[in-house]
């Protein structure tokens, strides 16, 4: 697989912060957690690993911005950025459970480039640039081709942290447990949306997102061939947050079942 720069410097920054987080992650016990919120929380391995990322990133770019989940919160200029999640699904990384993800985008403006999600606990990179596919440790992954929502398996998170939204997006799961093979809910959102790339979900839905959590993931569904919008069918998902992923005869099923709850 060709990469370009840019992706080679993510892939090289992804595997280096992976290297970083199973370190932490064999010696977990020994962390110190601190909250940000409500079930939000960081730790050592969080700061060091985004630290590690960022290193790389601006040996390469130095004249890039960066949008990063520990770190780097304010406004950044209109231009070329790197959006970084240095841990995302950090609870299941404290519990030892082996499913949480470095996720590293490129954007220009409000357009993804380039995009990783790296996996070190089962050794998993995915990556995708525009217009050029998406991959899975270098081979090409496609999102899958249902067209009926009951041989679907789908995956969701819940804002816990977001109290005044829960019932509203508990309707939809309800109906969409009902409906559908099952739903998922994993801890990740950036491996959420690699899974929907890979053709392991049908569809992915969770409001109250940040960027960081799926600007990465949102790139390789569209290289695999699937389809992002927010809950009203625009692609806004980003500023709202709420983020709909799914094949395009899926995403049009579960639209229609989303939308009335949040228009």
């Amino acid at each position: 697989m060709n990469t370009s720069p840019h992706m080679n410097v993510i892939i090289r920054a992804a595997r280096a912060a992976g290297r970083e987080a199973m370190m932490f992650f064999t010696r977990r016990h020994e962390l110190t957690v601190e909250s940000k919120g409500k079930n939000d929380f960081v730790t050592l391995a969080d700061t060091t690993v985004e630290k590690e990322i960022i290193r790389h990133l601006h040996k390469a770019y130095p004249q890039y911005g960066v949008i990063a989940e520990e770190s780097s919160r304010k406004q950044i200029p209109p231009g070329w950025r790197w959006i970084v999640d240095p841990i995302d699904g950090t609870t299941n990384f404290i519990h030892g459970l082996p499913h949480f993800a470095i996720s590293i985008a490129l954007a220009n403006d409000a357009e993804i480039h380039a995009a990783a999600v790296f996996n070190p606990a089962s050794d998993e990179l995915f990556s995708a640039e525009r217009g050029r596919g998406a991959f899975l440790n270098g081979q090409r992954i496609r999102s899958t081709q249902n067209h009926r929502l009951d041989q679907c398996l789908l995956a969701t998170g819940f804002p816990v942290n977001k109290p005044a939204i829960v019932h509203r997006h508990m309707q939809t799961v309800e109906e969409l447990l009902v409906g559908s093979r099952g739903i998922r809910r994993m801890g990740s959102a950036a491996l959420d949306l690699a899974f929907v790339a890979a053709g392991r979900y049908d569809g992915f839905w969770e409001p109250a997102l940040h960027p960081w959590d799926i600007a990465a993931g949102v790139l390789l569904v569209t290289e695999a061939g699937g389809m992002v919008t927010d809950f009203v069918g625009t692609k806004k998902f980003l500023d709202s947050g709420n983020v709909l992923a799914a094949s395009p005869q899926i995403h049009r099923i579960l639209l229609e079942t989303i939308q009335p709850a949040w228009a």
